[in-house]
């Protein structure tokens, strides 16, 4: 397995408020673990929201006797929205606050993932494929077929998310589990990239022949950035399979 994964300010904002965690090695029971959080909410509440919730989530998995993916993950997120809810009570300079979260663990020749809002998962092998479903207003507006994509993707509102970790008691988590196969790359992110970079500029980028997993990363924030930078960015590249021998 390789792995890489950065974040950025962006060339608009002054503050980055994206947080990432990466581990190939166990968490738990899980074997490895991959997260990326974008928080909201003004002065530093963004900034507290996406990394407290990712530690809490971290600290809880590494807790949980459970063996099974899903639910270690559920009861991580579920934990970590009530830690944000209980800090943005107690505190008023972080009332208001929230993130988006997307987790990801491999077993074997499966990924499991869970996200809440509009960061990304997607498994780049002969083509894209984007594998979480965006909560935001925009993104409920073109799957009940009121927007195409396209108009979508240049709507002022696009932003405004339906769910997060921190908005309400209850939270709607989303779940997916697919077979990979050798020779995927899977890419995790934050909308400062996905709302910048095309799926197909994406794809092509992680698809250049001869370049290594660090070039490959590296290249997606360039382009991000050189075509606006207008939020955050947060990018975790993986390619699973490196040192296996046996086909999936």
């Amino acid at each position: 397995m390789r792995v890489y994964s950065a974040t950025d300010v962006g060339q608009k904002r002054k503050m980055n408020q994206d947080y990432v965690f990466v581990s190939e090695s166990p968490v738990g029971h899980l074997p490895n673990l991959f997260t990326v959080a974008d928080g909201m909410g003004g002065h530093n509440a963004g900034d507290y929201a996406s990394s407290h919730a990712v530690q809490t989530l971290v600290n809880e998995i590494r807790e949980d006797a459970d063996f099974n993916p899903v639910k270690v993950i559920r009861h991580a997120i579920e934990t970590a929205n009530t830690e944000i809810l209980d800090k943005a009570s107690g505190d008023v300079n972080l009332r208001g606050m929230g993130t988006t979260i997307v987790v990801a663990t491999i077993v074997d020749n499966y990924i499991y993932v869970a996200n809440v809002g509009d960061s990304r998962l997607y498994v780049i092998k002969d083509g894209i494929r984007q594998i979480t479903r965006d909560h935001s207003l925009v993104q409920e507006m073109v799957r009940m077929g009121e927007l195409d994509a396209g108009e979508a993707r240049n709507r002022p509102d696009k932003n405004i998310i339906t769910r997060a970790v921190g908005a309400e008691k209850n939270i709607d988590i989303d779940f997916f589990d697919l077979r990979i196969e050798e020779g995927c790359t899977v890419l995790m992110c934050s909308d400062g990239l996905s709302n910048m970079v095309e799926d197909s500029k994406m794809e092509e980028i992680i698809q250049m022949p001869g370049a290594d997993i660090n070039e490959k990363g590296n290249a997606l924030l360039q382009e991000a950035n050189r075509n606006g930078g207008k939020d955050n960015i947060a990018i975790v590249l993986i390619e699973p399979f490196t040192n296996e021998v046996e086909k999936c």
